[in-house]
C-alpha cells in the first residue's frame, strides 16, 4: 500500500490523481496531510512562519495557499509518518520538493522528492543550464542547495502555483530563458499541466513537471 503525505491536508485530488493514474494495477493508495484535521486559526498558531525560518506553501482543504514554518512541518511530517507505517503502509510518498533532515521510516520505503529530482534532472541536462521554479521568493536561497549537483550552476526565479494568474509564472519563464536556461524545473507538488504548458510556451523550451516525474519514478519501484 502507498501513502502520499502532503505538507497541507489531504486530499490533494489535482496531485493524488496523477499519483494514482501513474501506478501500476493494484497498487492501493491512501491520502494523508500534515495538517489534517487543524482549522486554519489552529494552523496559524502552530505552524506560521518564525522570523527569518525557513518557509513553506501548500493549500488547505478549503483552498486556502497557506505559509508555513519549515521546522514545525517536518516534526508533523515524521509523526505522520509514523502512523501511516503503524497503518500498513509498504511506501510513502512525501508530496513536497522541499528539504527535509532526518524523516525516516522503521520498514517502509520512504520517497523523498528532493532527493529524486535533481539527480534525474542532472542526467537529462548534461551540461545545458537549468532553470528552477520555486513557488515563494524566499526559497531560492534556502531552497537552492539541493540543486548544487547540476554540473552547470541553476538559475532561479519565483511563481506560486496557487494562483490562478500566470503573469508571475510568465516572468519567471522568460527570465529564466533570458539568463539561458534550457530546461525548466516546477520545483513543487503543487504545480500542475496547466503550469507546465504555460511555462512551455513562455520559455520555448522542455518543462520538467516535479510531481509527474516523480510518479513515474516510484512506479517502477512498486
Amino acid at each position: 500500500m502507498l501513502a502520499t503525505v502532503t505538507i497541507g491536508q489531504a486530499p490533494r485530488t489535482n496531485i493524488a490523481s496523477i499519483v494514482e493514474a501513474a501506478m501500476p494495477r493494484g497498487v492501493k493508495c491512501v491520502h494523508a496531510g500534515a495538517l489534517d484535521g487543524l482549522t486554519k486559526d489552529e494552523i496559524d498558531a502552530r505552524f506560521a512562519p518564525c522570523g527569518s525560518g525557513r518557509k513553506l506553501v501548500t493549500r488547505i482543504a478549503d483552498g486556502t495557499a497557506v505559509v508555513l514554518d519549515k521546522e514545525a512541518v517536518g516534526n508533523a511530517l515524521q509523526e505522520k509518518i509514523m502512523r501511516l507505517e503503524e497503518q500498513g503502509c509498504d511506501a510513502i510518498l512525501l508530496l513536497c520538493t522541499g528539504e527535509f533532515d532526518g524523516l525516516s521510516c522503521k520498514r517502509a520505503r520512504l520517497f523523498e522528492p528532493d532527493k529524486m529530482i535533481p539527480p534525474i534532472v542532472g542526467a537529462l541536462a548534461r551540461s545545458e543550464k537549468v532553470g528552477v521554479v520555486v513557488p515563494l521568493p524566499e526559497q531560492i536561497e534556502t531552497e537552492g542547495s539541493k540543486w548544487r549537483i547540476l554540473s552547470t550552476p541553476a538559475e532561479y526565479a519565483a511563481a506560486s502555483p496557487y494562483t490562478d494568474d500566470f503573469r508571475e509564472l510568465s516572468i519567471a519563464a522568460r527570465t529564466l530563458r533570458g539568463r539561458g536556461a534550457r530546461i525548466l524545473v516546477l520545483d513543487c507538488m503543487g504545480y500542475e499541466q496547466r503550469h507546465r504548458t504555460h511555462a512551455a510556451r513562455e520559455a520555448g523550451c522542455p518543462v520538467i513537471l516535479s510531481n509527474t516525474l516523480v510518479a513515474k519514478c516510484i512506479a517502477e519501484m512498486l
